[in-house]
């Protein structure tokens, strides 16, 4: 039998002479579970808001976008989406137009961006699930139709729930002075109206800003019948994505960007991986400080068991045997804490999954705490409560057996 891991369970679980050590003890494990249960459940809850963001915007962004570098359009042309097209891997596209547009209901208006998309563009966003109020629908039986963002019908005041509502879109018409006729917008703008057939919401970024409309209306308002601001592609599922995107950036040249996912979002998607580093990083100080209870417990428990020491020490045992004890139990008093906060973490976070204990108001695109939990999460915790729990064990035992071994000599 292990002589230090026997010795070292006997002093952890047995009553020791001065209860003061035993409460110590039960702190010391309790502060490392306490500790250990927050960081698995903000994690997890980290996790779960980050996939909740990324399943939005990837509802409404694609796998793949492409952009001209300079400028705000470019002319499409049929060989340049026939390539594309046939690109191996590539699913569906949709030519996409964007333009900043006056918005007008009733006596209200509001400045937004008209995006104007393709066909294809709703079955390869899968804007169905954005959809809050009324249906997706741009155009049918030659009527231009629109869905807006749900910021931006409230500052409207646009009743969804009343079918198909009228709204006005103004953009500067080419060469117009806007000076003329200020009393007017019906001079200097080009102006076209569409059927509001619903509401989305995604965030305050989409919510307040976009107006979706077909393609073809947005070229006709703005006299441009081939431009486009980008080519959003779909790619099969197991497609090599990588390998399609350097494929894309060869077909359009220099002049054009090719941007995946992560890349339209780049800046989003690294604040959340920073918010879950640094959350992880504050708790992992306030572990450190809990730990200084182990060091507490072992330091007491080293005094009180000076005769055990030196009893070890006329059998025979040398310092390394000793300060084994000592740092086992040290050991042994975090991972307890550490084990027993892992399964009531896990164990909270699976009743948030499944009872949705925690809820959000009215409003929200969730009803409950989105929570995701990682196994690689898991094993950093432990690793890390392991890390600090040996600092934490080694000092004390190096320091003060040595000490009390060198006054039994």
């Amino acid at each position: 039998m292990n002589l230090p891991f026997f010795v070292a369970r006997r002093y952890l679980f047995s009553k020791k002479s001065h209860n003061a050590i035993n409460i110590i003890t039960i702190i010391s494990v309790f502060c490392v579970s306490v500790v250990t249960i927050a960081l698995v459940i903000i994690l997890s809850g980290l996790n779960g808001l980050t996939n909740l963001v990324e399943s939005l915007y990837n509802s409404f962004n694609t796998d793949m976008q492409i952009t001209v570098k300079a400028g705000k359009t470019f002319e499409t042309d049929s060989l340049m989406l026939n390539r594309i097209s046939h690109l191996k891997g590539v699913a569906s596209y949709s030519e996409v137009l964007e333009e900043n547009a006056l918005l007008n209901y009733e006596d209200r208006q509001i400045i937004g961006t008209m995006k104007g998309v393709g066909k294809e563009y709703r079955k390869m966003t899968s804007f169905d699930t954005l959809m809050r109020q009324g249906t997706f629908r741009l155009d049918a039986d030659s009527v231009s139709y629109a869905v807006i963002g749900r910021g931006l019908s409230q500052r409207l005041e646009i009743p969804i729930e009343n079918n198909y509502t009228p709204i006005k879109v103004y953009v500067p018409r080419k060469g117009a002075d806007l000076a003329i006729n200020p009393g007017s917008l019906d001079a200097p703008f080009n102006k076209k109206s569409a059927l509001i057939a619903g509401a989305f919401s995604i965030n305050d970024d989409f919510d307040y800003k976009y107006l979706i409309v077909s393609i073809a209306f947005v070229r006709k308002l703005l006299d441009q019948p081939h431009a486009a601001s980008a080519i959003e592609i779909n790619l099969q599922k197991g497609a090599d994505k990588a390998g399609v995107q350097e494929e894309l950036k060869k077909i359009m040249g220099n002049k054009y960007s090719v941007k995946n996912r992560y890349q339209q979002n780049e800046l989003l998607f690294k604040t959340l991986k920073s918010e879950k580093l640094w959350t992880f990083m504050i708790l992992v100080f306030v572990l450190i400080i809990a730990t200084f209870n182990i060091i507490g417990s072992l330091t007491m428990l080293i005094i009180e068991k000076k005769k055990d020491i030196n009893t070890l020490s006329s059998m025979g045992a040398d310092v390394s045997v000793i300060r084994r004890i000592f740092f086992t139990e040290g050991l042994m008093i975090s991972l307890l804490g550490s084990i027993t906060g892992l399964i009531l973490g896990v164990i909270i976070c699976l009743l948030q999954i499944k009872y949705g204990l925690v809820e959000f108001g009215e409003g929200f695109v969730v009803k409950a705490y989105p929570i995701a939990i990682q196994f690689s999460d898991l094993l950093a915790i432990l690793a890390f409560v392991m890390v600090i729990g040996f600092v934490a064990a080694w000092y004390p035992v190096r320091v003060f057996t040595k000490k009390h071994m060198r006054t039994s000599l």
